[in-house]
């Protein structure tokens, strides 16, 4: 091969690779998406976890959210009131009142207090027991079975199986929410950490029906109901349910359940004062 050639040879390749670079820029000019710098600068803030908690697949999601004006600046529930103050911060709007909120399990029938309709020897899993007859082997078809798929899934190790019920540790649980999408009878609610009254049921049977299964169900008798000043406690479908932006968390309802299952601080209402006779 002459020199001649060799040149040729390399004037050909280094040509063609010239105009595919120049091409490759001028594609990557002509397609490439703008960035928008408020997201990236968001999801710096965020935790990471992608655990969906927000409401969005992800962090990236929740920050493009957040960057576009259609999620607030307090939107995960992970990152909490710090990640919220950084995030308003970018977004030059004020955070709001960051509320924390945690797990919470309705349900109060442990071993003692809930009955088995038989002894069930399938897969420890709430999830594939809800596909064995009457919804798995609790007495109460709305009762935790404590299989412990909630706390399968739960990022943070928050949950533990107690006596038969699941269990959270509030200082631990961040909130995601995971726990609740994976409970079979959406026995998992996620509530205000500083509103401590909650009711620890979920069944939706008559009082008769409650109480035939389990000692700690709530009988629907509307006692808290009637108790409450201020209308944050309603009997609906035989359960019990609080409003939690009207509770003040006095205790009222809680003195007054007779089965005992609605947690918080319990203040026994006083009885009305004897008439003095004339």
């Amino acid at each position: 091969m002459n020199i001649s050639a060799i040149l040729l040879a390399m004037v050909v390749v280094g040509g063609t690779g010239l105009l595919i670079a120049i091409l490759l820029g001028i594609a990557s000019e002509k397609f490439k998406v703008p960035v928008d710098e408020k997201e990236v600068a968001i999801r710096a803030e965020l935790p990471g976890n992608n655990c969906g908690g927000c409401g969005y697949a992800g962090c990236d999601g929740l920050a493009k959210a957040i960057a576009n004006g259609e999620a607030p600046v307090n939107g995960c529930p992970v990152g909490g009131a710090a990640a919220a103050e950084k995030i308003s911060a970018i977004m030059g709007v004020e955070a709001g009142e960051f509320v924390k909120k945690v797990a919470f399990v309705k349900c109060a029938g442990t071993c003692e207090k809930a009955s088995d309709k038989y002894q069930y020897s399938g897969v420890q899993s709430c999830i594939e027991a809800m596909n064995v007859p009457g919804a798995g082997p609790k007495g109460c078809e709305f009762g935790c079975m404590g299989f412990g798929s909630c706390a399968a899934v739960c990022p943070e190790n928050a949950i533990s199986i107690v006596n038969g019920i699941a269990h959270i540790d509030e200082e631990v649980c961040v909130g995601c929410g995971k726990c609740a999408e994976t409970c079979p009878k959406a026995l998992i609610d996620l509530v205000p950490e500083n509103k401590k009254t909650r009711v620890q049921c979920s069944s939706k049977e008559f009082g008769k029906n409650v109480m035939s299964v389990c000692k700690a169900g709530c009988i629907g008798c509307k006692a808290c109901e009637k108790v409450c000043k201020l209308g944050a406690i309603k009997v609906e479908n035989n359960i019990a349910q609080i409003d939690y932006d009207k509770c003040v968390g006095c205790g009222l309802c809680a003195g007054k359940c007779p089965k005992g299952i609605i947690t918080g601080k319990k203040l026994v209402p006083k009885k009305p004062a004897p008439k003095k006779e004339a």
